[in-house]
């Protein structure tokens, strides 16, 4: 009798569904001639699958955790999602995401690479410390994502809606003669309820892939095909069409929250004027619970 291909897509499925490790997943697999139900119902036979039966279910509620240095050279932002707010607002559960920003923490500089399979390990800390809640808690529960940022500049962070949002923004330029000023501290918290309000994508224009501007281009000529204008006047139409998708996608170009008539990037002149140096920002990170990465 031929033997099933047991393909990539199928141990990932396996193993988003009950945290065995790889080997284990494909041989159970193989054994179940590639029926995914079947080798779950193997590994939980074999005790390989705790959380087997808590897999699958909706995970909506959670909370973002956050942790920053008393310098501000570091933070650290981690989404811990679970299928209910009740669990979310317990005790047990506040401490895994503590737990968890702990080992972010501990794994330093290196957790700023291959995150992924780092969480996912199943022999992971962060795997482990999870499988433990799930077995408290009785609720599918996964840490999908963090973000670290180290070193390179003046990290702030604002979390919002309960620990619903939570957004971590890197600046450059402040210097430590302006790092205590209260014009300071304002512009932080500004950019940062920035991002969680509008949500944009991109730190700057340059930092809009080609093929996304591509795409975007070709949709706006697309709509004006039939118009009969000239290619330079078409020409003059899809920049000012992009000028518009900047507005919505680039931080600096969206219109701020606080002061609808300036953009971001006036925000940040003016209080780079006002501080004597000039700020930018240089990154950011906006996580909500049970929100697709992006």
């Amino acid at each position: 009798m031929a033997t099933t291909a047991i393909t990539a897509d199928q141990v990932k499925k396996l193993r988003d569904q009950t945290g065995a490790g790889m080997m284990d997943c494909k041989a159970a697999l193989t054994e179940a001639n590639g029926n995914v139900e079947d080798a779950n119902t193997i590994l939980r036979k074999r005790g390989l699958a705790s959380a087997a039966k808590k897999a699958g279910r909706a995970m909506s509620e959670g909370s973002i955790g956050n942790r920053l240095s008393a310098d501000r050279s570091t933070g650290i932002l981690v989404e811990v999602d679970c299928e209910s707010d009740f669990v979310a607002r317990t005790d047990d559960f506040q401490q895994l995401v503590q737990h968890v920003l702990n080992e972010i923490e501990k794994r330093g500089d290196a957790a700023s690479g291959n995150s992924d399979a780092w969480l996912k390990d199943p022999n992971g800390p962060v795997h482990k410390h999870v499988a433990a809640a799930i077995a408290k808690l009785g609720e599918n529960i996964a840490v999908p994502r963090f973000v670290r940022y180290a070193g390179q500049g003046y990290v702030g962070q604002y979390i919002h809606l309960g620990g619903k949002i939570g957004v971590q923004v890197e600046f450059g330029g402040v210097t430590p003669a302006i790092s205590s000023r209260e014009e300071l501290t304002r512009l932080v918290k500004e950019i940062a309820m920035q991002v969680a309000a509008a949500s944009p994508t991109y730190v700057s224009r340059e930092a809009v892939p080609a093929d996304v501007l591509d795409k975007e281009k070709s949709i706006y000529r697309a709509q004006m095909e039939s118009s009969g204008k000239p290619a330079h006047v078409l020409d003059k139409i899809v920049e000012g069409k992009l000028g518009s998708f900047y507005q919505q996608v680039v931080l600096p170009d969206q219109a701020s929250i606080r002061e609808p008539k300036m953009t971001v990037a006036q925000v940040l002149d003016a209080a780079g004027k006002a501080l004597g140096a000039a700020v930018t920002v240089t990154r950011f990170a906006r996580l909500k619970v049970g929100e697709p990465a992006a």
